[in-house]
Parts: structure tokens; sequence; C-alpha cells
């Protein structure tokens, strides 16, 4: 079973007071390039986050996406720094002291200078780092499901392209008895029209041919394309993800190909070579995506 690299998953989480949301998107690539937007209370939780997406998400360019959107003011309480808000309150009431300005309204200005009032926002609970991550993988399944059912229809195009090979494969096995035969014709022929059939040397020409039609054979071509064929369908229904081994067993389905053409010499072959190459070259496109 195979599984498309491109993918989509959230989940949202409600909670009392706002909610959670976690969503997942992927598109191609040969590797994992994760991108991660997270609030600044889960900074911390970064690293795991990673490592996560690394055993679960495999391959991609992934975007992970999650925001906490809390409307309680209260989770948000602030402390102040008693020792440091002191600290500038004597220091502007000096100052303004020094420059005869009145000092009743220093409060409010102390208060806004830097860590004088911190807000509890760049830290979570226990509980609540449980939710986000139930969140999280509750995303995930929903991502990996988004793969899954990509992969179900990437299989299905792939299987029938493969199909479609063998099928072109056939038409060469039933026109081939024919090649020979045509071939022998023609170089006796031309043979003929040259030197005068009364000058031919027969053992010396079927020599020839032996040796020419020997080098035109493509029994083996064939066996090792439906081999390698049949070696694809096998892999596509493997449980595990097999991208990049349908890539490497499509490259020797291409040479197989292209030898046979090579040594086709016939008109009709050479127009299934070209059916099975144009295969060849959408199964190669929709390997791109698969996982």
């Amino acid at each position: 079973m195979i599984k498309s690299m491109t993918g989509y998953g959230a989940s949202v989480t409600d909670l009392a007071n706002g909610k959670y949301t976690v969503e997942i998107k992927s598109l191609n690539s040969k590797f994992l390039e994760l991108n991660i937007k997270l609030p600044k209370a889960f900074s911390d939780k970064e690293f795991f986050l990673r490592n996560e997406c690394s055993k679960l998400l495999e391959r991609g360019k992934v975007m992970l996406s999650i925001s906490a959107d809390v409307t309680d003011a209260g989770s948000k309480a602030a402390t102040i720094n008693k020792d440091l808000l002191k600290h500038y309150y004597t220091e502007l009431k000096d100052v303004a002291t020094l420059l005869g300005d009145d000092t009743k309204d220093l409060m409010p200005l102390a208060l806004n200078l830097p860590e004088v009032v911190k807000f509890d926002e760049n830290s979570v609970s226990e509980e609540e780092w449980k939710l986000m991550i139930q969140t999280f993988y509750k995303a995930e399944a929903n991502f990996q499901q988004f793969r899954k059912d990509e992969g179900a229809v990437l299989e299905q195009d792939l299987s029938n392209r493969i199909t479609s090979i063998l099928n072109f494969m056939n038409l060469v096995v039933h026109e081939e008895p024919n090649r020979i035969p045509a071939i022998k014709e023609k170089l006796n022929n031309m043979l003929a029209d040259a030197v005068g059939k009364e000058n031919i040397d027969q053992n010396r020409l079927e020599q020839e041919l032996i040796y020419y039609i020997d080098k035109l054979d493509i029994t083996e071509e064939k066996v090792r394309l439906k081999s390698h064929c049949d070696y694809f369908l096998e892999t596509l229904k493997d449980k595990d993800a097999n991208g990049k081994k349908l890539g490497f067993i499509s490259q020797e389905i291409g040479r197989e190909i292209n030898t046979m053409g090579s040594k086709a010499n016939d008109a009709n072959l050479q127009r299934y070579v070209v059916g099975m190459k144009e295969e060849l070259e959408k199964i190669k496109e929709q390997l791109l995506n698969v996982l």
C-alpha cells in the first residue's frame, strides 16, 4: 500500500476559554523539510515536535502550524517585579526632583519600563500541554488518512499504467514472429538487387543472417521487462512506504524498453515501444508524489 507525499490534516480542541488548532500540510520533497509555527508559550516543545514529525511524517516539505486562541484574559495573569519597580520609581523621582518636574504621575511610567510587568503567557501547564499534544496526534492521524486516500488513487493509476505496458509487450510478443522472416526477406532482396541472386553464397548468407538476427533478438528484454513489471505491482501492495523503491524499479523498466526499441527494427514494434515509453513517463511523474 502506498501513500501520497502531499497531505493535509487538522484538528481543533475546544477549551473553556478558547481553543487549540493544529494544521499539518505537506508537498513533494526528497527528504523531510519541516517548518514549525508555534505559539510562544509552546516554544520549548519544538524539539519534541520535530522528533515526532521525523518519526511519523517520513518525507515531504511539511508545514506544522499550531495556534492557541485563548479568550480569557485571566489566563494571562501578570506579575510585577516589585524590586525593579521600586528602583525605577526612585530613579525617576530623583530625576524629576532634580529637574523641578512634577512627581505625581511617575507610577504609570515606571510600570511600563522593561521587565517590570511580566505576563504568564510564555509557559503552559502540564494539562495544557497534554491537550495540545492530543490535538497534534489527532491532526497527524487525519493527515495520514489523507495520504492513504490519495495513495489509493495513485496506486490504481500506477497499476493501470503498468498493465498498459504489459499489454503493449503482449502486442510485441504477438507481432514478433513476423519480424525475423520479414528482415530475412528484406536482406535477401537487397542483396539480390545488388549482386544478383545467382551470385549469392547461401551458406555465407545464412551465417551472416544468424549473427545479425541474434543482435536483434529481444527475448531477454521481454523476460526482464515482464519480471520488473510484476515486481513493481508486488511492491505497490507492500505495507511500507516504497516511493524510492518504485522509482528504482521504474528505471529498470525504462532500460528494458529502450533496449527493446533499439533492437526492434520494425515499424509496428516501434509503435508499441513508444506506447510503453509514454506510460512509463506518466508513471515517473506520479512517483514524484509517492511517499
